[in-house]
């Protein structure tokens, strides 16, 4: 799953809990509500209570709830807690390493770029909640 695809199906997930909190919804109920994948849900769902952003409640009446305010809880926390690697990621170590000159220059040019523009990523997100996603969708 990209990252685009987990962030995505994270915040839908999120937006949900934040309507109907305090009720606990199954990762089912979720998966239904948000048209994606139960078993790939779940596996999202870890995620974000493992970063303390849903908490996972037991029994018949069990299920997943926002744990963290929507109003302080930023996209680039839930894209951390749910993304094991950067938006944009190259890997030229080998390359590098079985060429020099021009495109090793090269190499880093795209090294520096991809830095640069996550950075640029990472800080728009720092400045988007839940709570604007769910007024700007609602």
């Amino acid at each position: 799953m990209s990252a685009s695809t987990k962030l995505s199906t994270a915040v839908k997930a999120l937006c949900y809990l934040s309507k109907t909190y305090p009720v606990p919804k199954s990762s089912l109920e979720i998966a239904e509500h948000i048209g994606v994948n139960a078993s790939k849900l779940r596996k999202i769902l870890s995620m974000l209570v493992k970063n303390n952003i849903v908490q996972s409640t037991h029994g018949t009446s069990g299920g997943f709830l926002l744990k963290k305010n929507a109003e302080k809880l930023h996209l680039q926390e839930i894209y951390c807690a749910v993304e094991d690697r950067k938006a944009f990621y190259l890997d030229v170590t080998e390359a590098s390493k079985k060429r020099g000159g021009e495109t090793k220059r090269m190499n880093n040019f795209f090294l520096d770029l991809f830095a640069d523009v996550q950075i640029e990523i990472e800080n728009k997100m720092k400045r988007i909640t839940l709570q604007s996603v769910i007024d700007k969708t609602s």
